[in-house]
């Protein structure tokens, strides 16, 4: 058994130093260097594999074993669903529906300050709360540029508006997991998170009519992007706390789109020449994926699907945490059917078969989906890969205990242990897997609030997604900008930050008499 040493270097400091260079690494190659993110992931999993071996005292076999238990979990679940959300977005785009989807936003408003608030935020929301893992940044960027936004600009809304639902997405799993790993009650961490995301969601309907049309936007649709975000956060915080975490981003992302149409109203049809029929084939697709997955929930159901899941012992892994306990990084579990993948996959095949696409060339698309993705599947398993080896080696652990050893500042600085974890993963789910615990530890060595600071790991985290390589890259892929991460990464990067350091104030002051009073 290997047994993880948070110290290797007999300083906390310096060791953290070390495991913080295979990020580090990506970071520099994908912003500075401007590498190919491919090849940027690789390097970087390969100065994890070195800090890992050399510096923490990993196994080479547990070392590498762990890498590629990490590039599984990339392919599967992850890019299992991107795969398949962007084969039925090529199935509209060869039928002409997808078209006749975009006239029908665009008889919302042709405004497109807008329309990325429709998108991005709204529907994203939507896609968010339903299947999560990538699928909101890939269907948001792609419709963005079918409206008419610029590849880039499309990108970048798409993983901006990714933030306020990401906590309560996939049906909650990032709480449902956080509540799990840290023995809280999940409608006490729920009802905290729901009290921190929803002030996202005030402000983030404002960045995106910036990021469209700068001050102008701003100017000129400050109105419908707060009454949207009023509308989101007031029904996220309601329903997270008084119904149902599974449930909190369904009830935004429909409330924040009803308030944006009552407040633009419905423009007289324009270019929307479409019959009533093609409208509704339009939509299905989409339908078919909130009704697959709103049934995929029902308990029967769900039970059922479980069925077809395998939990199995990764090969030659045998992990162990500082405290001697095994690590849940050594098991992999692989869900066939309750995966969102899968999922998307059955609303995709029927799909096909409403829209009349033949079965040779319902399978030309898929293939050629998969050709189109093949170096966006390469880097998310890349950096899955050496997400893992960090993980498993004791490197994350070392840099989350340097910076929950802050002492009194630890309210300030929680949420930046969940976006680095973010950033790293591309998961909320799995930033609150491996720091909620430690967040809980942390707070009660200081007398700090255990559930706020485990709420705060989840709320930091969704600002880490935008900054993560596996999600710049499903944005350039969606957006039709190979091998352009570095540059989405240098645009993105000051609204990440500057969301988290309102998140960091926010946690602080509601560790504090400041606003204390807005917690249960």
């Amino acid at each position: 058994m290997f047994v993880q040493e948070l110290a290797p270097l007999g300083s906390l400091g310096w060791s953290a130093l070390v495991a913080v260079l295979p990020l580090a690494t990506v970071l520099v190659l994908l912003g500075v260097v401007r590498m190919k993110a491919h090849w940027a992931a690789l390097i970087g999993l390969a100065v994890a594999l070195a800090a890992g071996i050399a510096v923490f005292g990993m196994p080479v076999g547990q070392a590498i074993s762990g890498a590629f238990s990490g590039a599984a979990f990339g392919l599967w679940p992850i890019m299992w669903i991107v795969v398949n959300a962007l084969w039925i977005y090529r199935l509209t785009v060869r039928t002409g529906h997808f078209d006749v989807l975009r006239r029908s936003f665009a008889n919302v408003s042709d405004d497109q300050r807008i329309q990325a608030l429709i998108v991005a935020f709204c529907f994203g929301a939507l896609m968010e709360a339903l299947a999560g893992f990538g699928a909101p940044v890939a269907i948001s960027a792609v419709m963005l540029v079918a409206l008419g936004f610029s590849p880039v600009k499309a990108a970048v809304v798409a993983l901006v508006a990714n933030t306020a639902p990401v906590a309560f997405g996939a049906m909650g799993t990032p709480v449902v997991t956080l509540a799990q790993v840290t023995g809280l009650p999940l409608d006490q961490v729920s009802s905290i998170v729901g009290r921190q995301t929803p002030l996202l969601a005030l402000f983030v309907p404002l960045l995106l009519v910036v990021i469209v049309d700068g001050k102008r936007g701003l100017r000129e649709t400050w109105l419908p992007a707060l009454v949207c975000g009023v509308a989101f956060g007031v029904v996220q915080f309601a329903v997270s706390n008084f119904v149902s975490a599974q449930l909190a981003d369904i009830g935004a992302a429909l409330a924040g789109a009803a308030a944006l149409v009552l407040v633009v109203g419905v423009r007289r049809r324009g270019e929307g020449t479409d019959e009533r029929k093609d409208v509704v084939k339009a939509y299905v697709p989409y339908a078919l994926i909130i009704v697959i997955f709103s049934l995929a929930q029902v308990p029967p159901i769900k039970k059922l699907l479980d069925q077809a899941t395998w939990k199995f012992h990764w090969p030659l892994l045998n992990v162990a945490a500082p405290n001697g306990k095994p690590v849940s990084g050594n098991n992999f579990t692989f869900t066939l059917l309750s995966t969102g993948g899968t999922l998307v996959l059955i609303a995709g095949v029927i799909t096909a078969v409403f829209l009349g696409v033949s079965l040779k060339d319902t399978a030309r698309e898929w293939l050629a989906t998969i050709k189109e993705l093949r170096f966006a599947i390469l880097t998310v398993m890349g950096v899955l890969a050496l997400a893992y080896v960090m993980n498993l080696s004791g490197q994350t652990a070392t840099i989350g205990n340097l910076i929950a050893g802050a002492g009194a500042a630890l309210a300030f600085f929680s949420p930046v242990l969940g976006w680095l974890g973010v950033a790293v993963s591309g998961s909320d789910t799995s930033a609150n897997a491996l720091f909620g615990a430690l967040q809980v530890t942390a707070a009660t060595k200081t007398g700090l609030p255990a559930d706020l600071l485990a709420a705060a790991n989840s709320s930091g985290g969704v600002l880490g997604k935008m900054i993560s390589p596996q999600n710049l890259t499903i944005a350039c892929v969606a957006a039709s900008l190979p091998g352009e991460e570095g540059m989405l990464l240098r645009k993105v990067l000051p609204w990440s930050i500057g969301l988290l350091l309102l998140m960091c104030l926010i946690v602080a002051g509601q560790a504090s008499p400041v606003l204390s009073w807005m917690l249960p």
